[in-house]
């Protein structure tokens, strides 16, 4: 165990193995190095805890907890309550931290005191690791952040953020009530005792596969949101901003693939464009998009 580190890293996994090395060693490769990591195994079965031991046995910043499973949020809590640092960095076991991701977040926050949160750009990868395209709506401001997270947009991604300790504990950390979308809430609610950044620099590669908390559930999530948002202006006594969101669209894998191949082809990754336009024509070879996707991405735009 390190003593008194500066940063606490938590990341909750669940039966993440196929991305969990490239995540943990994106975090031990940082170039700053005091912290501690905090790993919060929810009941796998996939080999995570073997490889978790691997890990926790040749690096003493790593503190491995092991227990059946009890949801992400609750997970989130645990590894809150048992932090040591003042500053608390998100991870999530199928992302990739760029290596200065901690060194220029803990900076930030120690040039902005007024701030309870910094988040950063991020790269939209594949499940293989290609690039897709920069996410969009990522805001770098409080007051446009703040706007975009009550219009039920996404503007802050959750494992790319560094938050004080005392903040979150002073508004009592992940509400157990969301098993989705937690972030979404425990950052409207951070907004209202500091002010949320992003740094401008791409600093997290953000994994998109089809096992992701993101890619399940959508309808649920869809309703999740809006009633965090109407429970945030309702504390703050303002009217709730248009645009609710409405029915929640349910995408099949080959929707998926056609999005990220013509992400991919707009931000200029051809090679990611022309694997998901071949996806989708392997899925649909009847269909007209498919063959249209597959002739842009083959002449690259």
């Amino acid at each position: 165990m390190v003593e008194n580190p500066l940063v606490s890293v938590i990341m909750p996994v669940f039966n993440g193995r196929r991305y969990l090395k490239q995540a943990v060693d994106s975090v031990l490769t940082q170039t700053f190095a005091d912290f501690e990591f905090i790993i919060i195994d929810d009941g796998s079965t996939d080999g995570t805890a073997e490889l978790l031991k691997t890990y926790a046995a040749a690096d003493k910043r790593i503190r491995v907890i092991t227990r059946a499973n009890q949801g992400v949020t609750r997970s989130l809590n645990e590894g809150l309550e048992l932090a040591l640092g003042p500053l608390i960095a998100r991870m999530d076991a199928d992302d990739i931290s760029k290596p200065t991701r901690f060194e220029k977040q803990v900076r930030f926050l120690k040039e902005h005191p007024g701030h309870v949160l910094v988040g950063c750009r991020s790269l939209l990868i594949d499940p293989n690791g290609y690039p897709i395209c920069e996410k969009r709506d990522i805001a770098l401001h409080h007051e446009q952040i703040d706007a975009l997270l009550l219009k039920m947009m996404w503007p802050v991604v959750h494992p790319a953020v560094m938050m004080r300790a005392a903040a979150v504990k002073q508004i009592g950390g992940y509400d157990t009530r969301y098993r989705t979308n937690q972030d979404h809430d425990l950052f409207l609610r951070l907004a209202e005792v500091g002010k949320l950044a992003n740094l401008p620099e791409i600093l997290l590669e953000y994994r998109q596969h089809f096992q992701s908390v993101g890619f399940n559930n959508v309808a649920s999530q869809v309703s999740t949101v809006a009633e965090i948002a109407k429970a945030a202006t309702k504390r703050r006594g303002i009217p709730l901003p248009d645009p609710i969101p409405g029915k929640a669209q349910i995408l099949r894998p080959m929707d998926h693939h056609r999005n990220w191949s013509w992400w991919a082809l707009r931000a200029g990754n051809v090679a990611t464009a022309r694997r998901h336009a071949f996806a989708m024509l392997a899925a649909a070879p009847l269909n007209r998009a498919s063959w249209r996707a597959v002739f842009c991405a083959l002449r690259g735009h």
